[in-house]
């Protein structure tokens, strides 16, 4: 029987580099859904279906599978058996991703090839309805947050040393927003549930934030 562990959370909480190296410690396989989207965005721009064209996609979702290796401790995402990790990072594939995303056939698609994913694989998995919708039987889950000003500050730093030019208040509304459009979404909205472990990152570092949760899975095992 495979372990997963599901993590969940608002943008910013610091999901994606917990779950990595929560994943690397145990020695699981990462699930990058985000990766896994922009895979998905790959196969509609290689078909010339538009973005807009909301019946094509849903009928294109049925020919797609998306698997991920990791070959010498690196990600390697594979769509219909073509490697596509070094198209993943191109414009094209990010703008259809983020264009296609909230529609539910393309929602419906992933999560069937997570939940495929994980019931082979020993997996660590990050996102807003892991937890809720993708791995509702999930060995673990845990519930990663910090406050909106902690969040805002991370991001502020992040972006100062890329030299890009930011306003922390402005970064602050952007994830007051944010959030509540990911908590009201008509699918699967980013919500807590009653057996996720509670973790809020505000006053602790990434080691003891990844420490947390590895103490949680043995309590849950032992």
């Amino acid at each position: 029987m495979s372990i997963n562990i599901a993590i969940d959370g608002p943008a910013g909480a610091g999901k994606s580099t917990i779950a990595k190296l929560v994943a690397k410690k145990l020695g699981f396989v990462y699930v990058d859904t985000g990766a896994m989207y922009r895979a998905m965005g790959i196969y509609f721009v290689k078909k010339g279906i538009s973005p807009d064209n909301e019946v094509s996609i849903g009928k294109a979702c049925g020919d797609v599978d998306i698997s991920i290796v990791y070959k010498d401790g690196v990600q390697q995402v594979f769509l219909n058996g073509e490697n596509v990790t070094g198209l993943l990072r191109t414009e094209d594939a990010g703008k259809m991703a983020s264009a296609v995303s909230g529609y539910l056939p393309v929602r419906e698609k992933l999560v069937e090839l997570q939940q495929k994913l994980a019931a082979s694989e020993n997996v660590v998995m990050d996102g807003r309805d892991i937890g809720t919708v993708v791995l509702p039987k999930a060995d673990l889950k845990v519930y990663l947050t910090a406050s909106v000003e902690t969040r805002a500050k991370r991001r502020f730093l992040e972006l100062t040393e890329k030299g890009i030019p930011c306003n922390i208040k402005e970064i602050e509304k952007d994830i007051e927003e944010r959030d509540y459009r990911d908590m009201h979404r008509e699918n699967s909205p980013l919500r807590r549930t009653e057996d996720a472990v509670y973790l809020d990152s505000s006053d602790m570092d990434i080691g003891q934030v990844v420490e947390a949760i590895l103490e949680k899975l043995k309590s849950k095992e032992g």
